[in-house]
């Protein structure tokens, strides 16, 4: 993946501020969560650095999916508005946003 990528990500977060992205990736043979809202990034699952020139998405993260939640974003009920989207159908979407 490229910064490139993840910087889509948050800048459709920022068009669409009333959906949270939460992205499914393996960072070094590693399962992450990534939870995008309003152009930020943070890590569910594991430290995010206070340093924003530290992507949370690195270059060699691999997508394996995405969920659409309403905000605000609420891990106890969670509102889906689609879920297990593949990063072809993510990339659709952005598209579609002008991203």
């Amino acid at each position: 993946m490229n910064q490139n990528i993840a910087h889509r990500l948050e800048q459709y977060t920022i068009k669409r501020p009333n959906q949270v992205l939460i992205v499914k990736v393996v960072i070094d043979e590693q399962p992450d969560e990534i939870a995008i809202f309003k152009g930020f990034s943070s890590s569910l699952m594991r430290p995010t650095a206070f340093d924003p020139d530290i992507p949370v998405l690195p270059e060699t993260a691999i997508i394996i999916g995405v969920d659409l939640l309403a905000s605000p974003y609420n891990p106890e009920t969670p509102i889906y508005i689609q879920q297990g989207l593949t990063w072809e159908q993510m990339q659709s979407l952005l598209t579609e946003t002008g991203l």
